[in-house]
């Protein structure tokens, strides 16, 4: 059997690489024979991460600091000399009922979710028109209905969704697809991490999400990331503009 050689020496660039879904995509990719920046905020877990691959770089990065997009782009660039793949995967996100509102917490969700993959598209740009690369942009399933407490995660996380078509539109003629992954409920560390919920709460949200997936569980990595890595082969050099949701029939309740 021929080996599947579209991944060797690609570079691709992987924020928030450090856990979750963005950790699994980057050490897939390499496995692959990617080449991988990753970038995000914990320099313990991003070592941790890298360890497992010589063809990992990390930067150590916070997405919602407007001028990490260029460093991200340019790490990538200087030591390998090409980009090919950028997953937009980095979010911001916590429970917040109205009563709660914050207006540092709202434009923190806003920065990460919306003006970071903005920036790291704008800078990437170049770099991606030489490969004909791809963009994989990594939305939530939540944002398809009504999500009280959690609304302004979703809704900007649909921004991203909506973006997800302007560019493709926008960077077509440069030869760039972009695309979106939605996932539904992962256990990906999200709530105990990036939602910032006790773990006792968080055993609870997990299994009242479970009970409502049609297919009867909650999602792992392993059921995101080969869709992630499709979206951004070269292989599906006609697919663009396209948001995939992966939930296991989750977004379909009423």
């Amino acid at each position: 059997m021929t080996k599947n050689l579209t991944w060797q020496n690609k570079v691709a660039i992987v924020t928030g690489g450090s856990s979750g879904i963005g950790k699994a995509t980057a050490l897939e990719l390499a496995a692959l024979g990617a080449k991988v920046l990753i970038s995000g905020r914990n320099a313990d877990r991003l070592a941790e991460t890298a360890s497992n691959y010589d063809t990992i770089a990390v930067l150590q990065a916070d997405s919602a600091d407007h001028e990490s997009a260029k460093r991200i782009v340019e790490a990538a660039t200087d030591q390998w000399g090409r980009l090919d793949l950028i997953v937009n995967n980095s979010g911001a996100g916590q429970p917040l009922p109205m009563a709660a509102y914050d207006a540092q917490t709202i434009a923190n969700m806003s920065a990460v979710n919306i003006v970071a993959p903005s920036l790291l598209v704008q800078a990437g740009h170049a770099a991606l028109s030489e490969s004909k690369g791809a963009i994989v942009n990594i939305g939530t399933a939540a944002a398809q209905n009504a999500v009280p407490m959690v609304a302004h995660y979703a809704a900007t996380k649909s921004a991203l969704e909506h973006l997800t078509k302007s560019w493709a539109m926008e960077l077509a003629g440069d030869g760039i697809r972009v695309n979106a992954i939605a996932p539904g409920p992962v256990k990906s560390g999200a709530l105990t991490g990036m939602m910032g919920l006790p773990d006792e709460m968080a055993q609870q949200i997990e299994a009242q999400e479970a009970a409502q997936v049609p297919l009867g569980r909650r999602g792992v990595t392993s059921d995101i990331v080969p869709w992630i890595l499709r979206l951004g082969s070269s292989d599906n050099a006609w697919l663009t503009g396209q948001v995939l949701t992966v939930d296991g029939g989750w977004s379909l309740r009423s």
